[in-house]
């Protein structure tokens, strides 16, 4: 049957045709071509294609951003406008809670319900590529290849003091030991000041020894410090009783000497003997640590699937084993020793659900910084590209162990849809060109958000400058009372020695005065001497 077509130029605006013209003509036939009035105004005729987009928020893929021409922005928003301009489309965004979990009837939720129902034509985010979502949709070619499961913890905060080799002993011990120095000191000068066998009590008998020491209060107590040194105190006391009391501090000495010296080097040893949890093994075979994916994620379906597995098959092996038909060797065959089948993901998921799924990234973040270290508190199972963007815009934050569970991401659309096509082949162009190379550093790299953290100290290469910082702020503090020490010294002796010239000079004029008074006095006894003697009177 033959016909004929004619093609007309219609404009609609408010709802209501506006104008119409003739633009040609076409006749049924597979070899008729299209035949136009004119060849130009086909040119300048474009029909405008918006495509319905869902999405889940979720940085750096996809988050709001009131300044973009979408108000969002992200590494997919970025890669969607890009297969845009190649296809040249446009598209309105709608976001969605969940990328989709199906339940036990079957029934899908979220963005692949969205697909599902057509009410969106393209599923845009990091969605992983899972045999039971290409049951219900399509799939394109991976945008990001083979992005697994991680665990996020909270960074470990090794505490650090300046004065650490002063908390080995507590308060209470240190207040004892300087009470036992001043006690002993004090003990010692008694002892030497009345003992009949001290030095200073008995100079004569020891006048031929070489070493000479008086044992007065500051010569007791500078005994007692330097003898918990390695230099030692020096020479000990002449009599038996002192001796008996320095014998007995050495032995006090040595002994908190040898437990302060065991115990430093406990000290600072043990933040290193702390096992750090590195791998999800580590994490499966510890019970200090909760765990637990983001509710009604693709980390939580992995789980929950391997956790089913493991029962399915031990129930497999117990009917077998139970089998009554089996014969005593085949029956052999399946006896084992241990549990033939790991349950490390039973044991796990039954942990997740006990500890509780996060239903946000924001309370998962949460609950890990709210995390006493890194052995205790809670550790966040999720996606690897998640996780090392929170650990670049976070200081307190880090990403432990492998990656394992490896799925691409893609993007979905509806089964069936010519947009699977189209959507490949502009992948592929932009992966030609590196231009996903660009976004990922773009988004990771080179995020305005990427903080700079400062690096932790490897606590296994030795003892940080932290931790025995104190021992050198000892010695300046010692080289200080030293310096201040030598300036009163200083002035102390220039005080004495003008003291004792100034007695010197007294001392000559007091005695020229004495001298004067002495002579005065006898001058004035001569005047005042009255001659009683009788002399006989002369007569004529």
């Amino acid at each position: 049957m033959d016909f004929q077509m004619a093609i007309s130029s219609v404009g609609v605006r408010d709802g209501a045709s506006d104008k119409s013209f003739n633009l040609g003509s076409w006749t049924s036939g597979f070899d008729n071509n299209l035949t136009l009035i004119d060849q130009k105004v086909m040119s300048n005729l474009t029909a405008d294609v918006v495509y319905r987009v869902v999405t889940v928020i979720q940085k750096p893929f996809v988050f709001p951003d009131e300044n973009a021409p979408k108000k969002y922005n992200g590494y997919c928003i970025d890669l969607i406008e890009k297969i845009a301009t190649e296809l040249k489309f446009d598209y309105e965004i709608n976001a969605v809670d969940h990328f989709g979990v199906m339940d036990e009837n079957g029934k899908w939720n979220g963005l692949v319900k969205e697909l599902m129902e057509k009410k969106a034509d393209i599923g845009l985010g990091s969605i992983s590529v899972m045999a039971e979502r290409e049951n219900v949709i399509d799939f394109t070619v991976p945008y990001y290849d083979l992005v697994g499961i991680t665990i996020l913890m909270k960074l470990s905060q090794t505490p650090t003091s300046l004065f650490k080799f002063l908390t080995v002993l507590e308060n209470e011990v240190w207040l004892c030991i300087l009470a036992a120095y001043f006690f002993t000191s004090f003990l010692m000068w008694v002892f030497d000041r009345w003992s009949p066998y001290s030095y200073q009590n008995n100079r004569e008998k020891y006048k031929d020894d070489e070493e000479k020491r008086e044992f007065n209060l500051k010569e007791c107590l500078w005994f007692c410090m330097t003898s918990l040194t390695p230099q030692g105190g020096g020479e000990a006391p002449k009599n038996l009783s002192g001796r008996l009391v320095a014998a007995t501090w050495w032995l006090f000495g040595f002994i908190i000497i040898a437990s302060y010296t065991a115990n430093l080097a406990a000290f600072l040893t043990v933040s290193r003997l702390d096992t750090p949890i590195e791998s999800l093994d580590d994490l499966s075979k510890q019970y200090k640590i909760q765990y637990a994916p983001l509710n009604g994620s693709s980390t939580q379906t992995y789980f929950e699937r391997m956790a089913n597995i493991e029962a399915r098959f031990y129930e497999i092996w117990k009917e077998m084993s139970l089998n009554d038909s089996l014969s005593e060797v085949e029956r052999a065959k399946l006896a084992v020793w241990d549990y033939p089948v790991s349950d490390k993901y039973t044991k796990m998921w039954q942990a997740m659900k006990e500890a509780g799924l996060p239903n946000t990234l924001e309370q998962a973040v949460a609950r890990v910084r709210a995390s006493k270290s890194s052995s205790e508190g809670f550790a966040f199972l999720g996606d690897a590209t998640d996780i090392k963007y929170l650990e670049i815009t976070n200081c307190d934050l880090t990403m432990v162990g492998e990656e394992f569970s490896r799925k691409p991401y893609a993007i979905a659309v509806q089964q069936g849809s010519p947009l699977k096509e189209q959507f490949n082949s502009a992948i592929l162009q932009l992966l030609n060109r590196r231009e996903l190379e660009r976004l990922k550093e773009k988004w990771w790299n080179k995020n305005p958000e990427k903080q700079d953290c400062e690096k932790a100290d490897d606590q296994s290469d030795g003892i940080s400058i932290q931790n025995i910082g104190g021992v050198f702020i000892v010695i300046f503090v010692g080289i200080g009372l030293a310096c201040i020490t030598l300036a009163f010294e200083y002035w102390w002796y220039k005080y004495k020695k003008v003291t004792n010239i100034v007695e010197v000079q007294e001392a000559p004029l007091h005695k020229q005065h004495s001298f004067q008074e002495i002579e005065g006095s006898k001058t004035r006894d001569k005047v005042k001497f009255k001659d009683t003697t009788s002399y006989p009177r002369a007569r004529f």
